[in-house]
Order: structure tokens, then sequence, then C-alpha cells
């Protein structure tokens, strides 16, 4: 069988460490999420690493837009976390820097990892939930 060729894919997804923070930056990787590889039938669905943090399925499928960066960041906030913006989005805590979440999208699901040892990990996982949640159109 031929080798994987989704490498350059997901190192399109990276950034360095200056850009990290960087909103708009993130939100151009952000569209490259848009159409993902297919290998052998099946989707890309997501980045696997050795966070080992538990992720649990949003009950949506999640853009990001401005709108979306600007509740995440809210929410953040709301932890004494900052948003750093890598191939998707960890929240990680003002003091130490320790990463207490993340938040994946992709073009068939959304799901946010959270440290389990957080001590606020569920009712940071039940705001990134509602927070995030698609606002119904205008027009509707």
């Amino acid at each position: 069988m031929p080798k994987l060729t989704v490498g350059p894919y997901v190192a399109s997804l990276k950034t360095s460490p200056a850009l990290v923070r960087d909103r708009h930056a993130f939100l151009e990787r952000a569209r490259l999420r848009d159409t993902v590889p297919v290998v052998a039938g099946m989707p890309l669905i997501g980045l696997g690493g050795s966070c080992g943090k538990p992720a649990f399925l949003l009950p949506y499928r999640l853009r990001w837009t401005e709108e979306a960066t600007l509740a995440l960041e809210q929410v953040a906030r709301e932890f004494d976390c900052f948003v750093e913006y890598g191939a998707y989005p960890h929240l990680k805590l003002q003091e130490g820097g320790q990463e207490v979440a993340a938040v994946q999208d992709w073009s068939n699901i959304a799901m946010v990892f959270v440290r389990p040892g957080y001590e606020r990990g569920e009712e940071l996982l039940v705001r990134l939930r509602d927070a995030l949640a698609p606002q119904p159109d205008a027009r509707d």
C-alpha cells in the first residue's frame, strides 16, 4: 500500500510559536478544514496526539468565524485562561499556561477535549457547548 499522503495537509494546520495567539492567521488555517483528505474512503476527522484528554462530542457542527472565536475568548477569560490558536484552539490557564481544554472542528463533527483533573472541567465543558452553539440566522 502507498504511504499516507496527509502529512502536508496536517502540517498546513499548524503554526509557529510566534503566531499561536494570532486569531486571524488561525481563521485562515481553519478554512483548510472545509475539505478534508480522504484515505481509502475514510475522512480524516481529527488530529490524535499525546494529550490524553477525553473528547466530548458537541451536539452541532462548528464553523470558526470571528464571532465564534470572540465567544471562545470570552469563555477563556471567564475561566482565567487565554486562547492559543494552533492547529485548533487551546484554552490555557493565565497562571502557568497549563492546557485545560481544546476545541476541534472537522467537516462532520466538533469536539471538546478537557483535562480530567481540571477542577472546573465540567463547568467549562458546558460553558463551551453553550457559547459556541450556532446562532439562528436573523432571517429565520
